[in-house]
């Protein structure tokens, strides 16, 4: 189905905005959702996708990926940015921040000038741009980013980057100790670029500065940072104590176990929490050893480590991590649906568009059965994936 054509979804449950239709109907007209009702509309003569038993809520919006079914985005092609966008519906993501690693500059930036001239195609999730991760980072708190390629914060090289991304860098973690007097921070922030503390050695009151300045987020909370010390509560605690933060999560139950995610989701909650995946290009493909940022990682089913241990990104799909955080807490279906779209599509500045099941927004929906399957994905109308198909 091409999106200039009318989709029906009906007898569905229907998670809204701002409330919960038990037996709904949504018509899809040119790619985008036209009408939300409790009544079957009266142009039947459209495609019809069956949503009984079936819960809809809005397309998951995976903000830190750096590959998926054998492709990374440092591999700087479009058939890689492509390979990732035809794979991620099958798990429910409609939408993804393309994120590179800590490598070197010609090599962020060919991955760079790929993304920018990259075109989003009907049926695929969409690049809605680009996650620069690093290399403005702390060498000790590197993680899996080679530590070679680490640099000190650099406005002059970021807008050289920017120009060449063709202004889809959306997001960059760095580590707020690599930019003293703040000057950077507060050129991004400026520029509407969301600011996020990751690999980072800093402490509380480096944390509380950096956020004047303008950090608004962290990375992957609880990995490659301070953690709470009863003396100086670190990256960790600064994310539960200000609230000005919201925090990336790996809810893999390995990242983080699944008591701490527990623990940070009883403190900060749906309202600040966006679900990740952090995925590299060993996602949906068999055990085996894989190139993240020129580094071999070695991948079993369960996680992805290099040969000192280190874990080294995920093999997390964005459905598993909503499926966890509904076993890890407390977390009901619109809690995971804010930490899945909402925020994330607030926090891109991207939430007029996308992130919630509303008239006039991009028909990114997922359907799922009860036990958190995902049965249908829509991107921008198209159904671009079905269980029927397997």
């Amino acid at each position: 189905m091409s999106n200039n054509e009318a989709l029906l979804i009906k007898n569905v449950r229907v998670i809204t905005e701002t409330e919960c239709k038990e037996n709904g109907y949504i018509k899809v007209v040119d790619g985008k959702i036209a009408t939300i009702s409790d009544e079957m509309p009266e142009d039947a003569n459209i495609s019809v996708v069956n949503g009984e038993g079936l819960t809809a809520i809005p397309g998951f919006i995976d903000s830190h990926i750096h590959g998926a079914d054998g492709a990374d985005v440092m591999d700087a092609t479009p058939e890689a940015i492509e390979t990732m966008a035809k794979a991620l519906p099958k798990e429910g993501t409609t939408s993804f921040l393309a994120t590179t690693i800590t490598q070197s500059d010609q090599n962020i930036e060919a991955a760079l000038k790929n993304i920018g001239t990259y075109v989003s195609k009907e049926g695929q999730a969409e690049v809605v741009g680009v996650h620069l991760e690093g290399p403005f980072i702390s060498n000790k708190r590197a993680g899996a980013q080679p530590e070679k390629f680490i640099q000190k914060a650099d406005i002059e090289k970021f807008n050289h980057w920017q120009t060449l991304a063709q202004k889809k860098i959306k997001t960059i973690t760095m580590a707020p100790e690599t930019d003293p007097d703040g000057a950077f921070i507060k050129a991004l922030s400026a520029q509407g670029i969301n600011v996020s503390a990751g690999h980072t050695d800093a402490g509380i009151e480096e944390m509380k500065l950096a956020v004047s300045q303008g950090v608004s987020q962290v990375t992957h909370i609880a990995n490659a940072m301070t953690g709470i010390h009863h003396r100086d509560i670190g990256v960790v605690g600064a994310t539960l104590l200000l609230d000005q933060i919201k925090a990336e999560l790996i809810a893999d139950g390995i990242h983080v176990s699944p008591e701490m995610i527990e623990l940070i989701y009883q403190n900060i909650g749906s309202e600040r929490l966006m679900l990740i995946t952090d995925a590299l290009r060993a996602k949906c493909l068999p055990p085996g050893e894989y190139d993240l940022g020129g580094q071999m990682a070695t991948v079993n089913n369960e996680k992805a480590v290099l040969s000192d241990g280190t874990l080294a990104g995920s093999i997390l799909r964005m459905v598993d991590a909503a499926k966890n955080m509904s076993a890890f807490t407390e977390a009901q279906i619109q809690d995971i649906v804010q930490m899945t779209a909402v925020n994330p599509a607030k926090q891109l500045d991207i939430f007029d568009r996308k992130g919630s099941i509303t008239q006039g927004k991009d028909a990114d929906i997922v359907l799922i059965d009860n036990n958190w399957n995902v049965r249908y994905t829509l991107c921008r109308g198209n159904v671009a994936y079905s269980y029927e198909q397997e």
